[in-house]
């Protein structure tokens, strides 16, 4: 019971830095990410095997290439896919499924509350809607009102979305090996 509830804490500061680095500055630096994989990986050889080793590669993997879409539209950083890939080493393949739900879940809970408090620009949003369903709009004039995509006013900091989504799956696996179910990550 310990172990668990160690696990979750150290993670958490690691959480915890990498969400309050991207809502302050929106990036997410090589030294968190990239130390965080290759310490899952070891981690996870050490505690596992080659068997454990695999089931979070793969699952870092599979979190990774879910944001190399939006990342070629540039809709997402580099950042947020090397942080995936840490995560999705830490979690392991296929419970990093659930975590990529609420991941997601707390992406959307975070951009309609930044849109709510305007501490987010909807301008690029709307466009990208009325281009799908406005046969009428006027997308190359709606395209040079536009803000610059590289403004902060336009930038969701998903790696709060990550960190929050990442916690609250490491708490439940916590509520589910109390009570004799499954564990994640391992």
């Amino acid at each position: 019971m310990i172990l668990p509830m160690l696990k979750i804490a150290v993670i958490s500061v690691w959480l915890f830095m990498l969400a309050r680095k991207d809502w302050t500055t929106r990036t997410l630096p090589n030294y968190l990410t990239l130390s965080g994989a290759l310490v899952f990986l070891v981690w996870r050889l050490g505690w596992g095997g080659v068997s454990c080793l695999w089931s979070g590669f793969f699952g870092g993997v599979i979190a990774a290439l879910l944001l190399l879409i939006p990342f070629l539209l540039r809709a997402s950083g580099a950042g947020d896919i090397k942080y995936l890939f840490a995560v999705g080493i830490l979690i392991g393949f296929p419970q990093i499924f659930v975590t990529l739900f609420l991941i997601w879940v707390v992406g959307v809970i975070l951009g309609f509350s930044m849109l709510l408090t305007k501490r987010l620009n909807g301008a690029r949003l709307k466009h990208l809607f009325n281009c799908f369903f406005n046969f009428c709009y006027d997308r190359q004039k709606g395209k040079e009102s536009l803000p610059d995509k590289e403004a902060e006013a336009v930038r969701i900091p998903f790696g709060v979305a990550i960190s929050v989504g990442t916690f609250i799956s490491l708490v439940l696996e916590f509520f589910f090996l109390c009570r004799g179910g499954y564990e994640i990550g391992y």
